[in-house]
């Protein structure tokens, strides 16, 4: 099985299958002045995590839209040294993953909900099914849609999902030439193949249990819960915005986006932390 390049699925090379595991680092959405604004920037900020799993022959892709929503989303809040850290679970075993309107719905819920709660500092996107991420959307239920329900389908998904848009994400990370040529070709790459061209952050031997990814993706939260909420949100913000101008525009984005944090507690805490010789204790304010 083949996923086009950029978009969100597993690529299958002989006898590596790659999944992913992704982070996402949330907080209240910020504005720049209407003078810098350009593209919306949604709420979250995402990091992949790749890992290839042992096995033989790709399984056959299958489809199902069967009526079997309960627990098709795991939500899990992590206690103790990993608290702030949420665990997002796609549970359609049956389905391959697959997206369908409800899944998606789903989805859009539990990002809402997290959004406003500012004790939750960074989420994980995960599969609870062994040997696959995602398979895409789920094409027995999309084939039953009128031409009409497509287009608002596929934004719902791209409005939760900052996955999809290959044509216009790829270019942008790999260059024009290379994206053409994997675009046009659907070639298949293996794990190695796709962090070299940085299609991928990382590439690890899948462990005992199968969940290499995810053991990943919680080390990378870790990483980033110590982090100031308020510098991390504007730093997010500024990246993503800054990479649809020139760097003329980028930079004055990136000043606008750190005169946010001049008023802000945590940026006294910061220094006064580093006057003290102390971890920061950051609260988002």
């Amino acid at each position: 099985m083949a996923a086009a390049p950029g978009a969100l699925g597993a690529w299958q090379a002989g006898r590596a299958r790659l999944v992913a595991a992704c982070c996402a680092r949330l907080g209240p959405g910020s504005r720049l002045p209407d003078s810098l604004m350009g593209r919306q920037v949604g709420p979250a900020m995402w990091a992949r995590g790749w890992a290839p799993a042992a096995g033989g022959a790709a399984p056959r892709r299958g489809y199902s839209s069967e009526v079997k929503t309960e627990d098709e989303l795991r939500v899990r809040y992590l206690e103790e040294e990993n608290r702030g850290i949420v665990v997002l679970g796609i549970n359609r075993a049956y389905a391959k993953n697959s997206f369908s309107k409800n899944l998606i719905k789903m989805l859009s819920k539990a990002v809402d909900a997290l959004k406003s709660d500012k004790k939750v500092r960074t989420i994980i996107v995960r599969s609870e099914v062994p040997g696959i991420f995602c398979a895409g959307a789920d094409l027995k239920e999309r084939v039953k849609m009128n031409s009409s329900e497509v287009g608002p389908f596929v934004s719902k998904i791209r409005a939760v999902i900052n996955e999809i848009g290959g044509t216009q994400r790829l270019p942008r990370a790999i260059g024009m030439s290379l994206a053409k040529e994997l675009i046009f070709s659907a070639r298949v790459l293996d794990g190695q193949e796709a962090k070299a061209v940085g299609l991928v952050s990382h590439v690890l031997e899948q462990n005992q249990e199968g969940d290499a990814a995810y053991r990943k993706a919680l080390d990378l939260a870790r990483e980033f819960l110590p982090q100031g909420p308020v510098a991390m949100r504007v730093a997010k913000l500024a990246i993503n915005q800054g990479m649809e101008v020139d760097l003329v525009t980028g930079l004055a984005i990136e000043e606008a986006c750190y005169a946010q944090t001049i008023p802000t507690k945590d940026r006294l805490e910061g220094l006064l932390a580093f006057k003290e010789k102390r971890p920061p204790r950051y609260k988002g304010e």
